[in-house]
C-alpha cells in the first residue's frame, strides 16, 4: 500500500495527533487552536480530508492515526530523493553532508547503519 501524501500543515497537525492519540476531536480542536492558531472549522476540515485519504480515522468523535510518523517521513524522503536527486541516495547524502556538519556520533550512527545493511540487516 502506498503511503498517502501529507502536506506541510497537515504534517504539523499529525504531529499533534501522534503525540496525543487516541484523542477526542474536541480536544484536538483545542490543541490545534493553541499550537497552530487554527479555527475549529480548519481542524475539522483537516480531519475530514485526512480521513478521506486514509491517514487517520474519526470514529465516534475519537481520532487516531492509520499511518505512522515514520511511514510519512520515509515516504517524503523517498519522494524528495526521487524528484531532486534522480533516485540517487549517495547524491542526496553528498548534498546533505555539504550543507550540514555531521557530529562524530552522527557519522558513527551512519557507519553502523551501512555496516548493518551490508550484513543483511535493516
Amino acid at each position: 500500500m502506498n503511503t498517502p501524501k501529507v502536506f506541510e500543515s497537515e504534517y504539523r497537525f499529525c504531529l499533534i495527533l501522534w503525540d496525543h492519540e487516541p484523542i477526542k476531536s474536541t480536544e484536538l480542536v483545542k490543541l490545534c487552536r493553541e499550537q497552530l492558531g487554527w479555527k475549529p472549522t480548519t481542524t475539522y476540515t483537516v480531519i475530514k480530508r485526512l480521513s478521506e485519504r486514509g491517514v487517520l480515522k474519526n470514529e465516534h468523535t475519537v481520532v487516531s492515526s492509520l499511518v505512522s510518523k515514520e511511514e510519512i517521513q520515509i515516504s517524503e524522503v523517498n519522494d524528495m530523493i526521487e524528484k531532486t536527486f534522480e533516485g540517487s541516495l549517495p547524491a542526496f547524502i553528498a548534498a546533505f553532508s555539504k550543507s550540514k556538519k555531521l557530529s562524530e556520533k552522527e557519522i558513527d550512527e551512519l557507519q553502523k547503519m551501512i555496516s548493518d545493511m551490508k550484513k543483511g540487516g535493516s
